[in-house]
């Protein structure tokens, strides 16, 4: 393999891309920087899911907030939840495989959600439930906000 192409990643990551993209058109794949390419996909896979996991997260502490202090919902809470919505459908949409995953981030994001929502009311955690408190579809309907 070409020192330069492998100098590249280490270098000047953009450049690193170009080429790989212009190896594979080219089909020059004995010319490829495989190991760093692998690296490259995978590590984008893992941030696709992070993505999902960290927005569900931020829906579910949303809308915890809501359900707990209902008389204190803003326009910025409405709005991240409106955010955090488009952004999960994007990346369900763009990726169908990640919606496998949903069920089980919420799961694993409820606690870490509920944490954030204390922290952020000033609420007790044992005022929270000590379960999800919400379905997959509520969790993406448009117009779901929970009340009290």
């Amino acid at each position: 393999m070409d020192d330069h192409i492998n100098s590249d990643y280490e270098t000047d990551f953009l450049v690193w891309i170009h080429t790989q993209a212009e190896l594979l058109r080219a089909k020059h794949f004995d010319q490829l920087d495989l190991e760093n390419l692998v690296e490259e996909l995978e590590g984008m896979a893992r941030k696709e899911k992070h993505e999902l996991k960290h927005r569900t997260m931020q829906l579910i502490m949303h809308l915890l907030k809501c359900k707990l202090q209902p008389t204190r919902i803003s326009g910025g809470w409405l709005g991240t939840i409106r955010e955090q919505r488009l952004h999960i459908q994007d990346l369900l949409e763009a990726m169908p495989s990640l919606a496998r995953l949903l069920d089980e981030y919420m799961e694993r994001s409820y606690a870490h959600a509920a944490d954030l929502a204390a922290d952020e009311t000033g609420l007790p955690r044992s005022a929270f439930p000590t379960t999800m408190p919400f379905s997959k579809e509520q969790l993406l309907d448009s117009d779901y906000i929970p009340k009290k």
